[in-house]
């Protein structure tokens, strides 16, 4: 396959030298494009869109043809390992992912098989190598997974949840249960990734949604051990080169120290973590990647420079910082803004690495 012409985001990520700050952006193939919902209108629902390569690749390269970003990002969902388990993944308006089955009991656990992901989720792949090859060397491709305990809370829930009452209840009750859940999914995620790739992914990241709503004797117990073992089971190499993998928690910046020592090469920070800090935390262990918050994106062009000039002066001369947002791009985004921001990070990045 094409090595990328634009290797910054691959460069930063190994805290090699680059000519400025890479960029992109989480959910960037997404809503606030008017091209987006096109598409999505085109296939039928969420879940159409997803299940076809060639859609899925169409809304992957979208935000490429407005803006000079430094990496794609597989347009997918993070729930379709538990979709390929059986349990029924679909999307209701204004209500987010729901699961038809949920798992409560050992019983339940016990029934869910551990996909065989060449085969049950073959068109994740065959989105990848169509991606990769229409990519055709432009930028790299970035792969991903929702982490296992963020994929258990939906399991669990049955969908997205503001108390988390049902896994908290599980994890307290009868963490047994939880841990075997959590063992089956880290050994799927690991499948996963190393299927992505194979397939052609450049670097993958790991979402861990939900491992922040947890205590700090959880996230070590039921997050972190299972990022782990995921990581310890990850074979990441393409073209003989290895892998990057980039773990992301939200709200998970108290945490930083025990993140950097999971073999992670990145680490993903949300807006409430000032990154020059979380760079004297680290050290050159990993690269940081982040982290603006998205509502900056609803302000005035000035607003959004300033506060893009503000990230790289906390972070600082130097390799190792991926620009991006602190969480996923909003619907609501005026596109123009994204380009604004996009812009800005190259502009003003360029300093501090001369």
């Amino acid at each position: 396959m094409t090595a990328p012409t634009n290797d910054r985001f691959l460069r930063a990520l190994r805290r090699q030298p680059v000519d400025v700050t890479p960029v992109w952006m989480m959910r960037q193939a997404g809503r606030y494009l008017p091209e987006y919902r096109a598409s999505r209108t085109k296939a039928g629902s969420f879940m159409d869109l997803c299940m076809n390569p060639d859609l899925a690749c169409e809304v992957t390269l979208q935000p490429l043809e407005r803006y000079p970003l430094d990496a794609a990002i597989l347009f997918s969902d993070i729930l379709t390992i538990p979709d390929a388990m059986g349990l029924g993944l679909h999307f209701e308006t204004g209500e987010g992912p729901r699961f038809r089955k949920v798992v409560r009991e050992a019983s339940d656990v016990a029934a869910l098989p551990v996909p065989k992901v060449e085969s049950d989720l073959s068109y994740v792949m065959q989105a990848v190598k169509t991606i990769r090859r229409e990519l055709n060397g432009r930028v790299p491709l970035i792969g991903f997974s929702g982490s296992p305990y963020t994929l258990a809370t939906y399991m669990v829930e049955g969908g997205s949840s503001k108390d988390f009452r049902q896994i908290k209840r599980m994890l307290y009750s009868t963490p047994d249960v939880l841990h075997a859940l959590l063992e089956k999914l880290a050994l799927s995620v690991a499948d996963y990734l190393n299927a992505q790739i194979q397939a052609g992914a450049q670097a993958v990241q790991i979402f861990d949604t939900w491992g922040g709503s947890l205590t700090p004797s959880g996230y070590q117990e039921f997050s972190l051990s299972y990022m782990k073992k995921v990581i310890a089971g990850l074979q990441p190499d393409l073209e003989g080169q290895k892998v990057p993998l980039i773990v992301f928690t939200k709200n998970g910046g108290q945490w930083l120290e025990s993140m950097a020592n999971t073999g992670a090469d990145a680490l993903g920070l949300d807006w409430t973590t000032d990154i020059g800090q979380a760079r004297k935390r680290v050290g050159d262990r990993v690269a940081l990647q982040g982290n603006m918050d998205p509502s900056v994106l609803y302000a005035s062009p000035e607003a959004i420079r300033k506060e893009v000039g503000r990230i790289l002066e906390s972070y600082g001369p130097g390799n190792g910082h991926i620009f991006n947002l602190g969480h996923g791009i909003t619907p609501q985004v005026d596109p123009k803004n994204a380009g604004v921001f996009i812009e800005a990070v190259h502009e003003l990045s360029e300093k501090y690495h001369q």
